[in-house]
């Protein structure tokens, strides 16, 4: 494993919670190249023939193991582009934990867009695990562009945590799912901005099987003049339920957009959207101060536990 300086062992530990090497497989990659790779006997992890990211191949019957994938830049005006393919075998049940992290001191953009795309098998079942963190008093913006792409064969189960709570300048999420019959995709998006940050969320949820399920959710923060939006749209194309869900707290001179989209094909999907932008009740903050503490931090103990 290549020598992480201590900026890339705090990012480490702010989008993967790592403090140490991790058990299990994982590759951790830092300034555009590998720091270190390892596989096991149920997880197979390979770069890509063309350098540009992984194959990771999980056995099927796979049970209580994980995968970490984190990645770390330091270098101001570092632009890449990773592509990691993930297949997990019919029956498995592991967890997945990626994310990225950068600190820009530098005047130029540095930018990492890593896109996901995960093969779930029949049966099977993945919490995956994704945090963005941005730091660094440079002028150069701090830019992620994920884009994720589920493919859920039947009675498959796949949880997403989708995290990004500080320093991340521009980022543009989008997220893909198809869904087979009996499959379950459950989304839980925890994001904040700050300053000029804009951030853009697009799901969009096939439910193409009989008696699939999702359940996609946001929680959200816009601070000072930063700008968010968020897009959801379910398509039920078979008897199937789905509920799409978007609760935000907008403060200062911030602005949010949220873009609900139901399609249902079919007579017996059934479909559920729900939005609340508002900002924080002054009640609250009023009876936090009651307690001894002053109105910023009233605030910030509501916020904390909104996003928590």
């Amino acid at each position: 494993m290549l020598k992480l300086d201590e900026i890339q062992k705090r990012l480490l530990r702010e989008v993967a919670d790592l403090h140490a090497v991790p058990e299990g497989a994982y590759n951790i990659r830092s300034n555009g190249q590998s720091a270190g790779r390892v596989s096991t006997e149920n997880i197979e992890i390979e770069p890509r023939e063309d350098g540009q990211g992984l194959t990771v191949r999980i056995k099927p019957g796979t049970i209580n193991e994980s995968v970490h994938i984190p990645v770390v830049m330091t270098k101001s005006g570092l632009k890449e582009v990773v592509y990691n393919d993930f297949h997990i075998g019919e029956g498995s049940d592991v967890t997945i934990v990626a994310g990225c992290g950068i600190d820009n001191c530098g005047n130029q953009d540095s930018e990492h867009d890593g896109i996901h795309r995960f093969y779930v098998g029949k049966g099977a079942s993945v919490r995956y695990v994704e945090k963005h963190y941005g730091s660094g008093d440079g002028r150069g913006k701090r830019i992620l562009n994920p884009g994720t792409e589920v493919h859920m064969e039947e009675d498959s189960t796949m949880e997403m945590e989708m995290v990004q709570i500080k320093g991340v300048d521009d980022t543009n999420r989008t997220t893909t799912c198809e869904l087979a019959k009996g499959a379950r995709l459950v989304v839980r998006e925890r994001l904040m901005t700050h300053g000029k940050q804009n951030a853009i969320s697009t799901y969009v949820v096939e439910l193409n099987g009989e008696g699939s399920s999702a359940d996609v959710v946001s929680r959200s923060v816009a601070r000072d003049d930063s700008y968010q939006k968020f897009d959801a749209k379910l398509l039920g194309n078979a008897p199937c339920s789905g509920h799409t869900e978007c609760d935000s707290i907008i403060m200062d001179r911030g602005r949010i957009l949220a873009v609900p989209g139901l399609e249902a094909n079919d007579l017996d999907a059934a479909l559920v959207h729900e939005a609340a932008i508002g900002k924080i009740a002054g009640d609250q903050i009023i009876k936090l101060m009651t307690l001894g503490l002053s109105e910023a931090e009233a605030e910030e103990q509501i916020i904390n536990g909104f996003l928590k």
